[in-house]
């Protein structure tokens, strides 16, 4: 997962295609941008609370996979042709990739990573990459499992540990924020940060409590209730989780 601008170039979409991404055409217009003086705005990150931003409507559904990566530092809107309430930028952990819920004409609306968990926030349709992922997870809290699902086929289904009673993986459509690799991290080397976040605890590990799928050491955890709200699944399915696109969809329920 590398950092860098977006852009239409054959070695962006090289990149994109290898990361299973479809991408399509992008739009550039500055006109709404220059009526928006983005310094006085919040930037939406794992790390920060905008109790602004709309809720999603729908947060049990599904999408058409569209996801959009913004080149620059863009404003974000409660609704089309409204007044901006924050702001995204092109980086969280590595390239921002959202995905979209709804359109309309010369927007979208898109998943964010901040706080409270099912924010939302819309986009006007420019300085946007566009792209299609055709991967979609699903994480349930009740049976205690994970599904990968390319085009619609399951590419596997793995036993999971999720969140305790006291701690739980907090429900909703959410997406793949980002993918680290740190060997210094003894449970897990490999950590995939999703857009949500802990609905009961602050902060783990020094970090604002965003929830992560990742791997762990002993495999009694797989099939329980025991994490912190994090979601811990076997080698085997990190190694094909760690394949999927950012800004892909994930579906958190309690089946």
């Amino acid at each position: 997962m590398g950092k860098g601008k977006g852009g239409s170039s054959a070695p962006a979409l090289a990149v994109l295609a290898l990361l299973g991404i479809v991408a399509v055409v992008g739009f550039t217009n500055d006109d709404k941008q220059e009526t928006v003086d983005l310094t006085t705005l919040a930037a939406s990150t794992t790390a920060t609370t905008i109790t602004t931003a709309p809720l999603d409507p729908q947060p049990y559904a599904g999408t058409d996979g569209l996801v959009v990566h913004p080149r620059t530092e863009t404003a974000l809107y409660s609704a089309p042709d409204t007044d901006a309430f924050a702001k995204i930028g092109p980086t969280q952990f590595g390239q921002t990739w959202l995905p979209v819920v709804e359109q309309a004409d010369g927007w979208v609306r898109v998943l964010l990573p901040s706080k409270p968990n099912r924010s939302t926030g819309w986009l006007p349709d420019e300085d946007l990459d566009r792209a299609s992922s055709s991967y979609l997870i699903k994480v349930h809290t009740g049976s205690r499992t994970i599904e990968l699902f390319q085009r619609g086929r399951r590419l596997g289904v793995w036993k999971a540990g999720v969140g305790a009673k006291k701690t739980p993986t907090p429900p909703g459509r959410t997406f793949l924020l980002g993918s680290i690799i740190d060997n210094k991290r003894s449970a897990s080397p490999i950590v995939l940060p999703l857009g949500a976040h802990s609905p009961t605890l602050d902060t783990f590990g020094g970090g604002p409590g965003t929830v992560a799928i990742h791997g762990w050491p002993r495999p009694d955890v797989f099939g329980a209730a025991i994490s912190a709200g994090c979601v811990r699944v076997p080698k085997t399915a990190l190694a094909h989780l760690q394949k999927v696109p950012l800004g892909t969809l994930v579906l958190i329920d309690s089946k």
